[in-house]
């Protein structure tokens, strides 16, 4: 257990700190499930939305610095690929 005011103060700050990137976190993983969903579903329209909206949501949790800039990036790259591959498939009917 801490006994200096300032290690009692650094383990609130990281606490509050815990707190707000788990929740980005979990955006993140929300955002990134309801594109997938429109993937799944074969909607190319509702995953261009879904993409549009994931990518703003991984730049400001890479900006807040709870993602690396570089995680950001592949996770970007890898959701824009599962919509190029879905729009690119022979369209049926």
């Amino acid at each position: 257990m801490a006994h200096s005011l300032s290690a009692k103060k650094r383990i609130r700050q990281n606490a509050a700190r815990r707190e707000r990137n788990r929740a980005r976190k979990s955006a993140v993983k929300t955002q990134i499930r309801k594109f997938s969903d429109a993937v799944r579903a074969g909607d190319p329209e509702r995953a261009r939305t879904e993409l549009r909206a994931t990518i703003k949501k991984l730049d400001q949790t890479c900006a807040k610095g709870t993602l690396h800039k570089n995680t950001a990036a592949r996770r970007k790259s890898r959701l824009a690929r599962q919509l190029n591959k879905l729009t690119s498939a022979p369209q049926e009917g």
